[in-house]
Formats: structure tokens, C-alpha cells, sequence
């Protein structure tokens, strides 16, 4: 009776574990159909159409979409399904807000930690990767080594609930970036940015660092919110 016990309460973690799996995997999926724009803010599915797309059934689905309501992606309606929700300027005001002041916060305390030379690999390998990218004029490639500096950055603050949050609001952030990326001027100061900020990480001055990352964030939300407004850009 033990055994067979035993074997029940090993089936259940097994289940339960590859149910967590198959959430997580949806979530992943349509976060990142979201966040490539390919399902675009408006977009409308019901649970039964996403489930399908991904071939899946609609348990995990439906836990993946309270997931990504949670994120602010979409909103979920009882029996209708779910809606990409739009990122509106003031929302872009209110996300930069948060990102300057957390961010920031993240240097500080990476600076604190006097890291070594291997543990900044990460934030000079992407800093030079940015750098060859805007050679090229390769947009994409430099947003992409851009998204890894940021990471990388969290990653070496050593709060692991700062970068999560973060994160989120980078995420929010990420569709409007790219789809105004080629629209503003080219990124060769945020690249001088992240240079010098990891040279202030290095020598350890918490305060510069700070400073340089605020004002880092600063320039680029006003650059943004500014070509919003240029544009008359309401709802991406």
C-alpha cells in the first residue's frame, strides 16, 4: 500500500510540475508574439484560437493569458477571450518614470559590489556589440545587444526583485521602442552612455553611476515621448 502510495503522490508532482511547463511555455509564446508586434495592440483572440495557435490545450492557455494580464499585455474577458492592450504616451511617461528611478537604483548597486573584470564581461561584450552594430547601421542588432546591457545590468545589481520588476516594465516598454527605433535619431549616445557607465561600475563610484544611468534614461524617454507627440502617436 506504501509503494503504490508513493507511486500516486509521484504521478501528482509529475503532473503538477509538467502543468507549470505548459503554462510557462504559453506564457513565453505570447509574450513574445506580443512583444515582436505580431499580434498587434488590439488584437483579439478567443482562448479556444490561442490554444489552437500554439497547439495546446486550454488550461495552460488560460493560466498563461492571467499571466500576461497580470504583465499588463492583455486583458482577459470571461468567455470572450483576450485583447493586446495598447501602450498609450502617458503610459510611456509612467514606465520611463519608473524605469529611471529603479534602474538607477540597479547601477548604484552594482557599482557597490566592486565586481570583477569577468563579472563585467557581460555589460562590455554588449557595449561592444552595440558599438559594431551602428557601423553597420544594423538598428536591430544594436536594440538587441541594447536589451542584453539592461539585462546584464540587473542581472549584476544582485536584488533579484528589482530586476523582475524591471523587467515587466521593459517589456511594456519594448513594442514601442522598436516600432519608433528607426524613427529617432541614431543610438550613438546611449552607446557612449553604457561605456561610461561601466567604467563607473568598475571604479566602484556609486554616485556616478547613478547619475549617469538617471540622466542615460531621462534623454531616452524624452526623446521618445517627444516623437510620440511629433507624431501624434496615441496607441502602439
Amino acid at each position: 500500500m506504501a509503494a503504490e502510495k508513493a507511486i500516486e503522490v509521484s504521478a501528482e508532482i509529475k503532473d503538477e510540475v509538467a502543468a507549470k511547463t505548459m503554462t510557462a511555455t504559453a506564457h513565453l509564446k505570447v509574450r513574445q508574439l506580443i512583444l515582436d508586434n505580431k499580434w498587434p495592440p488590439g488584437y483579439q483572440a478567443t482562448e479556444q484560437e490561442v490554444a489552437s495557435m500554439l497547439g495546446m490545450s486550454r488550461t495552460p492557455v488560460r493560466e498563461a493569458l492571467m499571466r500576461l494580464q497580470q504583465d499588463g499585455l492583455v486583458s482577459v474577458v470571461p468567455r470572450h477571450g483576450m485583447r493586446v492592450l495598447p501602450v498609450s504616451p502617458s503610459d510611456m511617461k509612467e514606465i520611463y518614470d519608473i524605469l529611471t528611478s529603479l534602474e538607477s537604483t540597479a547601477a548604484e548597486l552594482a557599482a557597490a559590489r566592486h565586481l570583477t573584470e569577468e563579472q563585467l564581461k557581460g555589460l562590455e561584450r554588449a557595449t561592444a556589440d552595440m558599438d559594431k552594430a551602428l557601423e553597420r547601421d544594423d538598428l536591430d542588432r544594436w536594440a538587441q545587444a541594447d536589451a542584453r546591457f539592461h539585462e546584464q545590468l540587473l542581472e549584476l545589481s544582485g536584488n533579484k526583485m528589482l530586476k523582475s520588476v524591471v523587467l515587466n516594465f521593459i517589456d511594456r516598454a519594448h513594442r514601442v521602442r522598436m516600432l519608433t527605433l528607426k524613427m529617432r535619431p541614431k543610438p550613438v549616445n546611449s552607446t557612449r552612455d553604457h561605456a561610461e557607465l561601466v567604467n563607473a561600475i568598475r571604479a566602484g563610484d556609486v554616485e556616478k553611476a547613478g547619475t549617469i544611468h538617471r540622466e542615460h534614461r531621462r534623454r531616452a524617454g524624452r526623446e521618445l515621448l517627444d516623437l510620440l507627440e511629433r507624431l501624434g502617436l496615441n496607441n502602439l
